[in-house]
């Protein structure tokens, strides 16, 4: 790959980042308290995380739509995608995990990462676990899924 094609990649992965993190900072999703009231449908329920949500997708698929119709990304030699299609227990495992700390938390690690300069105590505790967390799953995963270019 050129220099050329490895700085557009760079660049696009920021820009797409910084995007991203602005999107969660303006829609309030960088604020646990709000994720957490979504998920408390009894309580203080917060419906705005669906509209965020659904907005995303609305902007997204046509995206996804457009890429498909590729045979290259624009700035690789070739598509990675999973060839798995299946439920199994990893898979639910892991969800459920993710969901729990997400539900516990009102942090998942997009929006953890747009927190950071903000360094509440929560962010502060979480980013470390995260982290470990990562490294656990990492080193005591069964071996990865096979991926495939298209």
């Amino acid at each position: 790959m050129s220099w050329g094609a490895k700085s557009m990649r760079i660049l696009s992965t920021l820009f797409a980042g910084l995007l991203f993190g602005t999107g969660l900072i303006l829609s309030g999703m960088a604020n646990p308290t709000k994720v957490q009231n979504f998920l408390d449908v009894f309580g203080t329920w917060d419906p705005s995380l669906a509209f965020v949500m659904g907005g995303a997708i609305l902007v997204t698929a046509p995206g996804f739509w457009f890429v498909q119709k590729r045979s290259t990304p624009f700035f690789h030699d070739m598509f990675h995608l999973s060839t798995r299609k299946d439920v199994d227990a990893r898979l639910l495992t892991g969800a459920a995990l993710f969901g729990v700390g997400w539900g516990l938390g009102g942090l998942c690690p997009g929006p953890v990462v747009t927190s950071l300069p903000f360094a509440t105590t929560g962010v502060l505790v979480f980013v470390p676990t995260m982290l470990v967390g990562m490294s656990l799953a990492k080193f005591t995963a069964l071996p990865s899924r096979k991926f495939v270019a298209d």
